[in-house]
């Protein structure tokens, strides 16, 4: 997989091959309006939050400096967040019929054109207490709130919140990122990472070591890596549950779902992966929980013939159900009569919640175990 030298080496411990597909969708927050006019004002960035959590669990962390070096992410992702949401009005108010609504105050507007110009920048200043009172006042309008109510029209990234709500703390002279501020952080990944961890835990000798290829699913991705990865042990599928209302940053006509649905049938149908174990990430299940309550599953084309049957958290577990059972008939009409015995296995995934990816990749750890003493005869 990838240097075939690499792959083949041992020093005491397996090494275990894992392709994770970040598909996009499944991670990739774009901020972008539908229209032309700021249409390449793009939150240019992917979600690195899985890649995270796994150093901060399965290897040594972060140290100061690592920290620290994710200030200049971090500050970025502000001020590409407020200048999405600052264009993202103007465009709503001249396209939306209630448009007085999107209507920036008077007062905010040359804050807001000030912001949207820094925000188009290719180097973006420091953080500053006086720049972060800007971006609070701004945020605070009341336009601004609405326009992030339809932050899936704008594609904002799921960081927006979080660190619209931690302006005062970012912008401190001495500030030093928390693991939350990492995690919540948008890099886009590209090409080929490679991670090395052990599912168990750095302190815990498993003589297992695992590494984890993690590639971008975007269309344009996907040709540098997909001939690198010839006997994986196997591929993490990364699918974002919650973004069914959503448009992809190449094609603002296709809902990410189905874009996800068709990276999801190609990826199954190569032959590379013929005897490749298959783990599906449903992640975000804490966004789709909350959204799927407001925004109806059927507005994806994928999830048309839905049907709600209930309220409260009972519906949120039949919303979630369906989704499921979509990727397991998916799962079953892609794969090849001769195929069927290689393992397949669902989990619900949180990137964002440290206790359930340890637990994820515990029981990715479990199932990959057995598979290969069953390979060996030993079950």
């Amino acid at each position: 997989m990838g240097d075939q030298s690499d792959g083949d080496k041992r020093a005491g411990v397996e090494d275990k091959n894992l392709l994770q597909y970040d598909c996009l969708h499944s991670n990739m927050s774009h901020g972008q309006t539908k229209k032309s006019e700021v249409k390449n004002r793009r939150y240019n960035a992917a979600d690195s939050e899985e890649n995270a959590q796994i150093k901060l669990l399965f290897q040594t962390g972060f140290d100061e400096a690592e920290l620290k070096s994710y200030i200049s992410v971090i500050h970025a992702n502000v001020y590409q967040t407020i200048k999405v949401l600052y264009d993202g009005s103007k465009e709503l108010a001249q396209n939306e019929t209630d448009s007085m609504k999107f209507v920036v105050s008077s007062e905010n507007k040359e804050i807001g054109e000030k912001l949207s110009e820094i925000g188009g920048r290719l180097d973006y200043p420091r953080l500053t207490k006086e720049l972060a009172e800007d971006i609070e006042t701004l945020w605070a309008d009341p336009a601004i709130q609405e326009t992030y109510a339809h932050g899936n029209e704008l594609q904002l990234p799921d960081c927006a919140n979080y660190f619209m709500e931690n302006l005062q703390r970012l912008s401190d002279a001495n500030y030093v990122p928390t693991k939350d501020d990492v995690l919540y952080a948008r890099v886009r990944t590209t090409g080929v990472v490679e991670i090395q961890f052990s599912p168990v835990g750095e302190h815990k000798k498993s003589g297992e070591v695992y590494r984890l290829f993690d590639v971008g699913g975007q269309r344009n991705e996907r040709r540098k890596w997909i001939h690198l990865f010839e006997g994986v042990s196997a591929v993490i599928f990364c699918a974002a549950i919650s973004e069914y209302d959503q448009t992809l940053f190449e094609d603002e006509q296709k809902n990410r779902m189905m874009e996800t649905k068709e990276l999801f049938d190609w990826v199954l149908k190569q032959p590379c992966f013929e005897k490749t174990s298959f783990m599906l990430f449903l992640n975000k299940f804490d966004i789709f929980e909350k959204k799927v309550l407001k925004v109806p599953l059927n507005v994806c084309e994928w999830f048309k013939d839905y049907q709600p049957a209930s309220t409260g958290k009972q519906e949120i577990e039949h919303a979630y159900e369906f989704v499921k059972k979509k990727f397991e008939e998916l799962y079953f009409q892609s794969t090849a009569p001769d195929r069927v015995d290689r393992v397949f296995k669902i989990y619900r995934t949180t990137a964002l919640d440290p206790k359930l990816v340890k637990k994820t990749f515990k029981l990715v750890d479990e199932t990959l175990r057995r598979r290969h003493l069953f390979e060996a005869g030993l079950l």
